[in-house]
């Protein structure tokens, strides 16, 4: 077999295109070069460009850049060098610059926790917001396109709300922010693929299996005849034994309820489906990537009872009916993944950077950046700036971080919000205790990629009849069409001749020898970041050959633009049955770690061990709930 070659890739072909407003990346300033801040190799690297939305020109409106986002160059490599690399830091700059509240992290949780102190402080209360990121919104990443004069969002990060999760604190959240979650039902008509006209699909890879082939109407979860099974070009045993555990009657009858159970958590599924299900190694390995995008793992770590609750097959081994393959999961979802709830977010804390945005048009409205940081307002954000150290004293808080500019300053705060990731905490508060930094870092964060490729149209996908594909020997575990949401304001035709958005998600296959499951997931990270852009370009180019090239599709011409959403640091850690014990109520982790500590306290999803918008929301209130009541004069007054 020939691999494509890059120029049939069209790897030396610029995306741009001249009805695209989006560029290719430009470094911006050389702030934290090398010797800046006494560290090595530091320097941004985002991109930055103009474009004309709606009519206001945008000197740098960060949810148009392409390229490597996410975590991207410039956003983490000052943090790398403080929690890995133990970097000793100058000293930093005092500043007259007093507030009441600093937050760490402009993400759902630390915009939340803004919210929260104003409603119990008072609405005139100085917050500052520091975000290391070049935009604000955390993992709620909105990728926006303007192609041909038209506008396509997609989400890089977060997906949805599972709001039949909702706490009472969570749905008066919604309610202040104008959000109607069954409004948005009503206005969603997307669900992930199940719906086109050939179904589910699975691509089986040229490189992978010897051939290029789509199955369609085929999903694992489902109850596979044999004609499907005939399908799968794996070896002759291999489709042998899928038939007969597909297929079979039950062979564990004779289990009790309880003995199924105790088996089923205490087994990975992969080892469920030798040992029980009778299936070869290379029909396992079918499964293998199936939860990458769900869970950010490979099966190996999930045990058997948590993948058969997501749906995978193995109840009826056990005598229990096949559930039906259906799009039951009731959510509701806005164009650009849950950065439309963030911009409301921003918009409510800060009117003067997005006038008379509502529930209503959020999804289109304009954002003015520069408006963020504006002096003399009540609140502020501040982007490109990356804590390195916070310190409780006599008065509250003081906290340094590194600025765009280069430089570290120092500023104060009655209240400190650390609404950041878990496992970086311990090295900006090296005085906790001990105990507490051991949980802070027992969560490891699970990474995730959302690569969103921007096609000049659906043609092809129509063609195949196919909106939705798993692919299980490629690095993205699934693709599939992002569309039918009219939420927010934002509304595009389905025409088949329009641009469209097709997001690649997944994560990156931890390294074989990594056995308990932290090292694994930091094994998939240090891959995650090994991978440069280039590399996310070829993989997808590559796959949209194989899969839409026999229906048309070229993938030298027909290709807009690629944004890769890296997320090393991604979903909450939640504890998983292979890997965690039971503990009793409030000696977990994340329990332990969450502790007020002096005049800070901790919100984020990893405080809540739940990787939920809702979840971020709820630990946000807590955390304002739990800050200390001083009665001293305001700093920042």
């Amino acid at each position: 077999m020939t691999k494509p070659s890059d120029k049939k890739l069209g790897m030396q072909r610029a995306i741009t295109r001249r009805d695209f407003v989006q560029g290719a990346a430009v470094a911006t300033g050389a702030a934290l070069q090398t010797g800046a801040l006494g560290l090595p190799n530091i320097a941004t690297a985002s991109t930055s460009v103009g474009a004309t939305i709606q009519g206001t020109m945008a000197v740098d409106y960060p949810p148009i850049k392409t390229g490597m986002r996410g975590s991207h160059p410039g956003a983490y490599e000052i943090a790398h060098a403080l929690a890995r690399d133990g970097a000793k830091f100058p000293e930093p700059k005092p500043t007259d610059e007093q507030y009441d509240l600093i937050v760490v992290g402009a993400g759902i949780s630390g915009l939340a926790a803004a919210h929260y102190y104003q409603k119990r402080f008072g609405p005139n209360s100085k917050i500052l917001l520091l975000e290391n990121h070049d935009d604000f919104g955390g993992h709620a990443k909105r990728n926006e396109f303007h192609q041909s004069g038209d506008m396509v969002l997609s989400l890089g990060g977060t997906h949805n709300l599972e709001w039949w999760s909702f706490s009472e604190t969570v749905n008066q959240f919604m309610a202040e922010h104008g959000v109607d979650v069954q409004v948005m039902r009503k206005q969603m008509d997307f669900a992930y693929g199940r719906d086109a006209a050939n179904g589910q699909a699975m691509w089986f890879d040229e490189d992978t299996y010897g051939v290029n082939r789509l199955v369609t109407h085929f999903s694992l979860s489902a109850k596979l005849s044999p004609e499907d099974i005939d399908q799968i070009p794996i070896s002759d045993a291999g489709r042998e034994s899928l038939k007969r555990f597909y297929g079979s009657a039950p062979r564990l009858e004779d289990w009790t309820e309880a003995e199924a159970e105790e088996l089923l958590s205490s087994i990975s599924y992969p080892d469920f489906l030798r040992q029980y299900g009778g299936l070869t190694e290379d029909a396992v390995q079918l499964f293998d990537k199936e939860e990458h995008g769900s869970w950010g793992l490979e099966m190996r770590a999930i045990s058997a009872a948590e993948a058969i609750w997501e749906g995978y097959p193995g109840a009826h081994l056990f005598g229990d009916e096949w559930s039906e393959d259906s799009f039951g999961y009731p959510v509701a979802m806005w164009p650009d993944g849950n950065a439309s709830l963030v911009r409301l977010m921003v918009a409510r804390l800060m009117p003067h950077s997005a006038p008379e945005v509502t529930a209503d048009n959020v999804a289109i409205a304009h954002f003015d950046y520069s408006a963020l940081d504006r002096k003399n307002a009540n609140v502020r954000l501040r982007l490109n700036a990356t804590v390195i150290g916070v310190d409780n004293t006599d008065q509250g808080v003081s906290v340094t971080y590194a600025s765009s500019e280069g430089e570290l300053k120092q500023i104060s705060a009655r209240h400190t919000v650390l609404a950041c990731y878990h496992s970086v905490i311990p090295h900006l508060c090296p005085t906790m205790p001990d105990a507490q930094k051991a949980a802070l870092k027992y969560q490891v964060k699970v990474p995730m990629i959302l690569t969103n490729v921007l096609l000049r149209n659906r043609e092809a996908l129509d063609k195949l009849g196919v909106d939705a594909i798993s692919c299980p020997g490629r690095l993205h575990a699934r693709l599939f069409l992002f569309k039918g949401l009219h939420t927010g304001g934002y509304r595009r035709p389905d025409s088949a001749d329009e641009a469209v958005s097709l997001v690649f998600w997944g994560s990156i296959s931890p390294p074989e020898d990594a056995v308990d499951i932290r090292s694994q997931l930091r094994g998939s990270r240090k891959k995650m970041l090994e991978l440069s852009f280039e590399d996310f370009e070829r993989e997808v180019r590559t796959v949209l050959d194989g899969l839409l090239g026999p229906a048309g599709f070229d993938v030298a011409e027909d290709i807009l633009a690629i944004t890769v959403n890296r997320w090393p640091h991604g979903y909450a850690y939640e504890y998983m049955q292979l890997w965690d014990p039971e503990w009793e109520l409030g000696e977990a982790p994340h329990e332990i770690a969450r502790k007020t500590f002096g005049s800070v306290t901790i919100a984020n999803s990893d405080a809540g061990a739940s990787a939920y918008t809702h979840v971020a929301i709820d630990q946000a209130h807590r955390a304002i709930d739990e800050l200390p009541d001083k009665t001293d004069e305001s700093l920042a007054s």
